[in-house]
């Protein structure tokens, strides 16, 4: 059933667990997400980032999420993942996304403060939920990330936090911790404190945790019981399903097909099983 980011979180918040957020930026990531969250019975979120644009058009794979969200026998948000755009966020609302990220952490405060108030006023009109970020997880948003190595990471301040949401009216609140966009080479340390202290500051608003792939059963659970509500995850399904499709590849023998569908298959029943475990972490299992 097609629900509301708001929804979603109000469901994790009563359980204390994290719900996960899985970018579907084709069909197979997608048949994949949906078929692990109907399999454990557990409400999801599938999303799309603006990055993902020269992979496959919004206006093409949107719908399609809109519509196996609407079929499904467990509560699914359609969201939009980093927007860097208003022009985005409205084609995002248009289709039907029932939740949009207004990404403007690379901006001045104030600027982002404005832009996150339009968008807040845009969702309004659909009924959608707005998540919004403050903080940097550092300049990389997808591929290879250093964990503490990059520079550009500037960590969430729990005060300005409270002003923004105050001021701003969103439902849910990205805040960097420690955490980074793609892949870790080295372990993340991350800051708990920052999690518990914008929860308290802003009345318990929903924490989002990006660079969630790769990090350890430990500390997933320490985010959860600090405040984490929402957790992005891609990169290390994304991967799951590139090293399936290359093993699939090296099991065949040289006079054989090659069939890209057998290939896509592989790919995407990896992915399940996956987002299968990272759900059960989210969920305390």
């Amino acid at each position: 059933m097609l629900v509301t980011l708001n929804e979603v979180m109000k469901i994790a918040e009563e359980k204390k667990i994290a719900v996960g957020s899985f970018n579907t930026p084709n069909l197979e990531s997608l048949q994949a997400v949906i078929g692990a969250a109907e399999e454990l019975n557990l409400p999801v979120i599938i999303q799309f980032a603006q990055c993902h644009e020269p992979w496959i058009p919004l206006d093409l794979i949107g719908p399609i999420m809109v519509e196996a969200a609407k079929k499904t026998s467990v509560p699914v948000c359609v969201h939009l993942d980093h927007g860097e755009t208003l022009e985005y966020l409205e084609k995002a609302l248009e289709i039907g996304f029932t939740g949009i990220m207004y990404d403007g952490s690379i901006l001045p405060y104030e600027e982002n403060l404005q832009n996150t108030k339009k968008a807040v006023a845009m969702a309004a009109k659909t009924g959608a939920s707005v998540e919004a970020e403050l903080g940097s997880m550092g300049k990389r948003e997808s591929g290879s990330g250093e964990a503490g190595g990059d520079d550009t990471k500037i960590y969430t301040d729990p005060g300005q936090a409270k002003e923004f949401v105050e001021a701003s009216g969103i439902d849910a609140l990205a805040c960097s911790f420690g955490t980074t966009h793609g892949i870790y080479l080295t372990t993340p340390k991350l800051d708990f404190e920052v999690v518990k202290k914008v929860r308290d500051l802003t009345g318990n608003i929903p924490v989002v945790m990006h660079g969630g792939s790769g990090v350890s059963r430990e500390d997933y659970h320490k985010a959860i019981q600090a405040g984490v509500r929402k957790i992005n995850y891609f990169t290390y399904m994304d991967k799951s399903g590139g090293n399936a499709a290359a093993e699939y590849l090296k099991s065949l023998n040289t006079e054989e097909p090659v069939f890209f569908s057998s290939i896509s298959m592989a790919a995407r029943d990896a992915m399940k099983e996956n987002v299968k475990a990272a759900m059960k972490m989210f969920a305390l299992e």
